[in-house]
């Protein structure tokens, strides 16, 4: 998370907005910290749509990519019934080789096209998260300048024009495009104890997934992080986004 100066103070993340659209590669990235936001949204009564671009195939050592990406749909499903999300939808690339090209900028596009959010959401792209000296997903650092790009391409009428055949009009609403765990977080959402609790409940959703992680305390690191990203923002509990606008 950055400092706050006074020129670069977080700011709360606008909330006048009615549809998201919410973007990530793998089942499970947006529980790590951005469903408490989705789950915060919901029950303010805005509709959310969860797209995941993988089917997460690749993530578990134990088990092969078929039988995996039953499993992890089914677990991201379940997650995402806990936030209230009012549909999860698959796209067919593969886990853990995405690349950045027109292939994916053209399925992110129809995508925006058909659901036609108010705002994207996404999570971190960048090369670290904040402190940690791994580094990030290759799959997250594709998605997050693609998923940017497909909001431009989606407002150009000229842009995959093969789209307009199919019904699918350009798209120019999307006020902006947020990225949650982002090192350099601007903006933040407030949240209720209940938001986080619903955070913590969409992770556990992904029963299998985290039983292979071998015991890591994800409950502990989502509380924690809710009151790092808190003492940030001068709040209880918050969790950040890097903003864009579009």
């Amino acid at each position: 998370m950055n400092a706050s100066t006074e020129d670069s103070a977080p700011r709360p993340l606008p909330e006048d907005w009615h549809r998201a659209l919410a973007v990530v590669a793998h089942p499970d990235d947006l529980e790590f910290g951005a469903s408490s936001a989705l789950a915060r949204w919901t029950r303010q009564g805005k509709d959310v749509v969860e797209l995941l671009v993988t089917k997460g195939e690749a993530g578990i050592d134990t088990l092969a990519p078929a039988e995996c990406a039953e499993v992890r749909m089914a677990e991201q499903r379940a997650s995402a019934a806990v936030v209230g999300a009012s549909a999860v939808e698959f796209l067919d690339f593969s886990d853990g080789t995405l690349e950045y090209g027109l292939p994916l900028r053209w399925a992110l596009a129809a995508a925006i096209r058909r659901h036609r959010p108010d705002v994207v959401v996404s999570i971190n792209f960048r090369e670290k998260f904040g402190g940690a000296s791994f580094f990030n997903h290759a799959d997250h650092r594709v998605l997050g300048p693609a998923l940017l790009d497909a909001v431009r391409d989606a407002a150009n009428r000229w842009v995959f024009r093969d789209q307009l055949a199919e019904g699918l009009e350009p798209w120019q609403g999307v006020r902006f495009a947020a990225f949650g765990s982002a090192p350099e977080s601007t903006h933040y959402v407030e949240l209720a104890e209940e938001d986080l609790a619903a955070g913590v409940a969409s992770l556990d959703a992904h029963e299998v997934y985290m039983g292979a992680l071998e015991g890591w305390d994800h409950r502990t690191f989502l509380a924690e992080a809710a009151v790092e990203a808190g003492r940030w923002a001068g709040v209880p509990l918050a969790t950040g986004f890097e903003v864009f606008d579009t």
